[in-house]
């Protein structure tokens, strides 16, 4: 039963969707500690930006006549999607940056869909941990509903394009205490992130029992 881990924060220690993901990964270790876990982090150890426009040009390119940096940008892709065809559970850790997707979860996405078969569902029925953090609030009758164009984005790739069993748990005001403007907030947060603690535990318990 191997569990995949994606990481894509650019804030090492401070990450908050980092440490819902170690809540995750506890408490599915609890339940299955011997268990391998396969981790990525693509924050940390980012995929080559011009990887994906690579393997697009290789697409157009005779195989025998493919440059190696071609060759080279296919055999990632294949890998990549390769890692997410022989994972049983996923947990993924996506904040929100700049009201998106970091470039670091698109690369990884495109990449694996060029890795794949065309129309390959590669998490097909999979139990999939989606957890997403935003430094500020963006929940209805709030200045910066609507605002998050990265959650539904991601429910469409893994849900329906890659076909997981999709859980979702989001915490917001992950800026409060860092950010002197959203002090006001400080008991809200709190609360938040409370609750998202205890969704990320429950979580990890049902992934292994799956």
């Amino acid at each position: 039963m191997t569990l995949l881990r994606i990481d894509s924060s650019i804030l090492g220690p401070n990450s908050a969707s980092s440490e819902l993901a170690e809540l995750v990964l506890t408490a599915w270790r609890a339940e299955l500690p011997s268990e391998p876990v396969v981790q990525r982090h693509l924050g940390a150890e980012p995929l080559p930006a011009d990887a994906w426009a690579t393997v697009v040009g290789a697409g157009y390119t005779p195989e025998d006549q493919r440059t190696e940096a071609q060759k080279s940008a296919v055999a990632l892709a294949q890998s990549l999607a390769a890692e997410l065809r022989a994972a049983d559970h996923v947990v993924i850790a996506a904040p929100l940056y700049n009201f998106g997707v970091s470039q670091h979860v698109k690369i990884w996405i495109d990449l694996a869909i060029a890795g794949g078969e065309q129309g390959e569902k590669l998490l097909d029925g999979k139990p999939v941990v989606l957890l997403t953090t935003r430094g500020g609030a963006y929940g209805a009758g709030t200045p910066r509903e609507g605002w998050d164009h990265a959650t539904d984005y991601l429910r469409r790739i893994l849900a329906d394009v890659w076909g997981a069993e999709l859980t979702v748990v989001e915490r917001e005001f992950t800026l409060v205490g860092v950010n002197p403007a959203l002090d006001a907030f400080t008991d809200t947060a709190a609360a938040m992130k409370s609750t998202a603690f205890e969704q990320a535990t429950t979580a990890g318990k049902a992934l292994a029992a799956r």
